[in-house]
C-alpha cells in the first residue's frame, strides 16, 4: 500500500449478495463478498465481463442495494439509512466516473464540472476552472462536449469528479473507450491527481495490465473475489 493509505477501514462490505431475474431465470453475481478499503487506498477490481465487478462497485458506491450483506461508510450501514440520507452521504463523499462520460451535451465543460456542485447547492466556479486546469483543459473550459475528443471528455469527467472534494472516486471502466495511449494518459492522470488529493480509488476494468497504478488488485470472478 501506499504511504498515503490510513489503518482503520473506510469502507466495508459484508457477505454481500446479489442476483437478478433474467425471464424465469436467476442469475446469481455476487455470492457472499468481503472487503475493506482504506483512506488513500488505490484499488482496481478486474476480472472478465460478467463476473461481478460493475455489481460491486455499485453496491459499494451506495447506486445499488445488496439483496443481503451492508456496506459501512466510516462506520455508518449505508443501507440502513434513508433514501435522503443515503444521497447525502454519497454527494458529500463519493464521485463517480464512467466509460461513457455522462457529460450534459448542452453545457461547456466549465458548466458540466460544476454540477455536482450545484447539486449540493455550492458555488464552486472557481474550483471547477482549476479542476479543468489540473486536467490540462483550461484553454477548453468554454468547449462543448461535442467539440472535444474523447481523451479530453474523460478529462473533463475527472474534473467534475474531483469538483466537490470526494474522500473517494469510483471509477466504471474509465479507460474502455479510449485507445491504448489515451487510456494509459487518462489512468496516469487519475492516480496522480487522486495522490496528490489523498482520494481513496475503486477502479473496475477488464484490463488487468492498467492495475500496475494501483495499491491492490482484486480479482473478481464468478462473483467472489479470488
Amino acid at each position: 500500500m501506499s504511504s498515503g493509505v490510513n489503518d482503520s477501514a473506510w469502507i466495508k462490505a459484508e457477505n454481500l449478495h446479489r442476483g437478478y431475474s433474467v425471464g424465469k431465470k436467476r442469475v446469481e453475481v455476487l455470492h457472499g463478498v468481503n472487503l475493506d478499503i482504506y483512506r488513500g487506498e488505490k484499488i482496481f477490481l478486474c476480472g472478465p465481463s460478467g463476473a461481478g465487478k460493475t455489481t460491486l462497485m455499485y453496491i459499494l458506491a451506495g447506486l445499488e442495494r445488496p439483496e443481503k450483506g451492508a456496506v459501512y461508510v466510516d462506520g455508518t450501514d449505508l443501507y440502513s439509512q434513508s433514501r435522503r440520507q443515503q444521497a447525502a452521504i454519497r454527494n458529500q463523499n463519493m464521485s463517480y466516473i464512467f466509460q461513457n462520460y455522462y457529460l450534459m451535451p448542452e453545457l461547456t465543460a466549465l458548466e458540466n464540472v460544476m454540477v455536482p456542485a450545484m447539486i449540493g447547492g455550492k458555488d464552486l466556479t472557481e474550483r471547477a476552472q482549476e479542476s479543468l486546469s489540473r486536467v490540462g483543459l483550461d484553454q477548453r473550459m468554454d468547449h462543448l462536449p461535442a467539440e472535444l475528443s474523447g481523451g479530453e471528455q474523460q478529462r473533463v469527467a475527472i474534473a467534475r469528479a474531483l469538483v466537490n472534494s470526494p474522500q473517494i472516486i469510483f471509477a466504471d471502466e474509465p479507460t474502455g473507450n479510449l485507445d491504448s495511449r489515451n487510456g494509459s494518459q487518462v489512468m496516469d492522470m487519475l492516480i496522480n491527481l487522486a495522490v496528490e488529493d489523498n482520494v481513496t480509488l475503486v477502479v473496475v476494468t477488464h484490463d488487468e495490465r492498467l492495475a500496475v497504478h494501483g495499491d491492490r488488485k482484486m480479482i473478481v470472478k464468478d462473483g467472489v473475489i479470488a
